[in-house]
């Protein structure tokens, strides 16, 4: 009497299952990726892509900049925030308020005139480009003073000042990171 040998027969289940598999984890990690948000960077500005390609341009003239000029923040306290978990070397944080007033002083190192200085301004969150505040038509009260009066911070949490400061072809992107306590 001979017996059936049933062992080899099992090989076509087995790769149906992980073909199964493959296909079920793939479409599960598709729509788990489409679901979550994505936030453009605003580092500069600008799109990342533009940023990148011009990243040369942007660090002579920021070099530009800082041999004509010196910038100065006032308005705003220290604050004592230090976050948790962070990887890199934290910044100085500020307080922030409901509403603030902020001045941006900018001096000259040589004397010369401070009239063609321009200032555009954003405030955003790290995490989300949902509750930034565009900062536009600031103009300068001759000496080099920018007054900036009643910016406006809704929800608790850390947020980041980004001001671009212009004057010709030397420009400065500077970012000043602020934290308003829950209140």
């Amino acid at each position: 009497m001979s017996k059936k040998n049933n062992s080899g027969k099992f090989w076509p289940y087995m790769i149906l299952g992980f073909l199964a598999i493959g296909i079920t984890l793939g479409y599960w990690t598709i729509k788990n990726t489409i679901s979550l948000p994505v936030h453009k960077s605003n580092e500069f500005m600008q799109k990342y892509q533009s940023a990148d390609k011009n990243a040369n341009e942007i660090s002579d003239a920021a070099a530009k900049f800082d041999s004509k000029y010196s910038v100065e923040l006032s308005g705003l306290e220290r604050s004592n925030f230090k976050p948790k978990n962070l990887k890199r070397k934290p910044h100085k944080y500020y307080k922030l308020n409901s509403v603030n007033d902020i001045k941006i002083i900018v001096k000259s190192k040589d004397g010369s005139s401070l009239k063609n200085i321009k200032l555009i301004g954003l405030l955003t969150r790290p995490q989300t480009e949902l509750d930034d505040v565009h900062i536009k038509g600031i103009q300068s009260n001759g000496n080099g003073t920018f007054d900036i009066k009643g910016l406006k911070v809704k929800k608790p949490g850390r947020y980041i000042l980004r001001l671009k400061l212009s004057d010709k072809d030397a420009i400065k992107y500077i970012d000043y990171y602020g934290f308003k306590d829950i209140k």
